[in-house]
């Protein structure tokens, strides 16, 4: 991937000033190794009408794969062959973001010894980017760069010259010209915004990254148009840090506003106020974990199935308690599963902690040979988003073929809808809801499948347990019948005989 920077100049303020600035001598070609490669700075031409300094990141592809080890290993999110075919080689993006914040830190900061003055002054800046992936097109790329002064060409890159029927694809060929903003500007822009318009990162997005957005995005973000995208985007639409950066970013802009510091607008409550408060109760997502991992524990389930798993809260959870040794997150779409290793931190986890876990994209319909012989599986809030007519499929693949010893099934009990004051009557807690059973229509149907695959099956209200309506959420524990089990277990031997003979 590539990135130039140009400066114009004249004989009494030469170009080559911006060898001062960015540290890097205008007649050395320069190497800088980084996580994923290899960075080359390098100046093109360098005279006093015109400066240009190049920054080549060359991707190693196998590093990458490694780095980011939990997502192409087990059937997780993305394909395997997608891991090494892929435009992270070509196409301007947070790795070409972190390499410039990395070769031009002391720019980024606006530091020059050399030439202070110089590092604080607006410069007739040129910026291009061959190769940018733009979700959201040439228009959302104006509307990131216009309103911070720059003149935007954003020239559409056709899906192949030779097909023009086939129109454009999402990336574009980038050129920014302005001349009135500094360097450090300019490289902060940068950093920020090619990682937003990829829409994408290749690193676990933590809370630091909140950070990192408000050091770079001081002085234009608290007042950009489209200043919720860029945070959302930034941290990988994580929305507890995008509320966070927001209201933070909103502090600032009331301060500057008001021409005061941030801390004496942020004083509404003592800095000491802390655990004597009252505390709020736990969230009902919370409370259900608790007591599926409480069933889990008292079942004995060392190796768990998490069907449906989301975003991999579940999963989190499990893996801080030794006795789960493997856990299997399971689920039909690939943009949950990529939001759950990340979640997971896959990429940074160690080899041992990493061997616990694993990511597999399925279907809940189907049967699956991945999924037997497991010690247990969990179906938490997954029923009620089949329609009714597909639930026997997720019946036999679950009770009738991959038959774990034990099932955990949640759902939200109906009855209890009454009880929230801003679900209009009629309405499901969801918009997926394709139903959402009373407490006596979730016991014949548990009754019921127990009873065709030899399980036995226990009810456990979760949540605040209502005298009138029950609780908000209603949970089954199925067990296998140890005479069935056993059956199972001598035709499945039987089977093998067979096969092996």
């Amino acid at each position: 991937m590539f990135l130039t920077i140009s400066m114009r100049g004249d004989a009494a303020h030469p170009a080559t000033d911006l060898g001062y600035l960015l540290h890097k001598h205008p007649d050395k070609a320069q190497t800088f190794s980084t996580s994923y490669g290899t960075a080359h700075v390098f100046y093109p031409q360098a005279d006093a009408e015109r400066c240009t300094a190049a920054l080549m990141l060359e991707v190693d592809a196998v590093a990458l794969v490694r780095r980011s080890k939990g997502r192409g290993r087990g059937g997780a999110p993305d394909a395997a062959l997608a891991q090494y075919v892929n435009d992270r080689p070509y196409a301007a993006s947070s790795l070409l973001a972190v390499a410039l914040s990395g070769v031009f830190s002391s720019a980024l900061r606006g530091v020059c010894k050399a030439r202070p003055e110089l590092a604080a002054a607006p410069l007739p800046l040129r910026v291009e980017v061959p190769a940018l992936p733009a979700r959201g097109g040439p228009d959302l790329v104006r509307k990131l760069f216009e309103p911070l002064g720059w003149t935007v060409t954003a020239e559409p890159v056709a899906l192949d010259a030779r097909f023009p029927a086939w129109g454009a694809s999402r990336y574009v060929r980038l050129a920014l010209e302005s001349e009135a903003l500094t360097l450090a500007e300019a490289l902060r822009h940068l950093y920020v915004l090619l990682p937003v318009l990829d829409d994408a990162k290749h690193y676990w997005v933590a809370s630091d990254e909140v950070d990192k957005l408000l050091r770079a995005g001081e002085g234009w973000l608290p007042a950009h148009p489209e200043q919720k995208l860029i945070t959302s985007r930034y941290l990988s639409r994580r929305w507890s840090l995008t509320r966070q950066a927001m209201e933070r970013l909103e502090l600032v802009r009331l301060a500057e506003a008001d021409d005061s510091e941030v801390e004496s607008i942020d004083n509404a409550v003592p800095a000491d106020t802390g655990a004597e408060d009252e505390e709020k109760p736990a969230p009902l997502a919370v409370l259900r974990r608790e007591a599926i991992l409480a069933a889990l524990r008292e079942a004995g389930a060392a190796r768990v199935l998490d069907l449906g798993c989301g975003q991999g809260q579940l999963v989190q959870e499990m893996l801080k308690d030794v006795r789960f040794t493997e856990i299997v997150g399971v689920d039909v779409s690939v943009r949950a599963l990529t939001i759950a290793s990340r979640r997971l931190r896959l990429d940074r986890m160690g080899e041992r902690q990493a061997a616990r876990v694993s990511l597999v994209q399925g279907s809940l319909a189907y049967t699956d040979k991945r999924l037997k012989g497991y010690d247990a599986a969990v179906l938490s809030e997954v029923i009620e988003h089949l329609d009714l007519p597909r639930l026997p499929a997720l019946e036999y693949a679950v009770f009738g073929h991959a038959r774990p010893r034990t099932v955990v099934v949640t759902t939200p009990n109906v009855e209890y809808n009454v009880r929230w004051e801003t679900l209009p009557a009629g309405h499901v807690r969801h918009g997926d809801h394709r139903f959402e059973w009373s407490r006596e229509e979730f016991r014949a149907w548990a009754a019921a499948v127990a009873g065709r695959h030899g399980y036995e099956v226990a009810f456990v209200p979760v949540g605040p347990d209502d005298p009138e309506v029950g609780p908000p959420t209603q949970m089954a524990v199925f067990s296998a019948s140890t005479e069935k089990a056993g059956n199972n277990e001598s035709a499945e031997k039987a089977e093998k005989e067979a096969k092996a003979a």
